[in-house]
């Protein structure tokens, strides 16, 4: 079993920077794929960023594209989103979620690739 508490959140002005982390337990944390997705009131939940269990690769959502980094430090069992140049349609509740033992391969697009998931972060960007 994996268990993931996601902190970073709060209110921001559009433009500014936040850095979400989530932290994990779990002897075999390093070995899982890892994603960030988020969900706004009114819509599902959609991906935002993905990464490879070593950190060697990486992949975002389009509009996420140069303005966020997910990153991993497994030695601290920790996941992390920095998000820059924030835009009011960024504002939603931030979920960290762990593929689990095996992964999928590479793919990190849907949330039936996961199979556990923090509480999530409320992240809200004012205009």
């Amino acid at each position: 079993q994996v268990q993931l508490v996601e902190s970073g959140g709060g209110l921001v002005q559009a433009g500014d920077s936040l850095r979400l982390s989530c932290a994990a337990s779990g002897r075999t944390f390093s070995s899982y794929a890892m994603g960030w997705f988020r969900q706004a009131p009114g819509k599902e939940r959609e991906f935002v960023a993905g990464i490879s269990w070593s950190g060697g690769s990486t992949y975002y959502k389009d509009s996420a594209k140069g303005r966020f980094t997910i990153s991993r430090d497994n030695a601290k069992n920790t996941v992390y989103l920095q998000m820059n140049s924030l835009r009011p349609e960024d504002t939603a509740v931030y979920y960290c979620a762990a593929q689990g033992a095996g992964g999928y391969s590479g793919r990190y697009y849907y949330t039936r690739y996961y199979d556990y998931w923090g509480q999530g972060t409320q992240v809200t960007v004012s205009s």
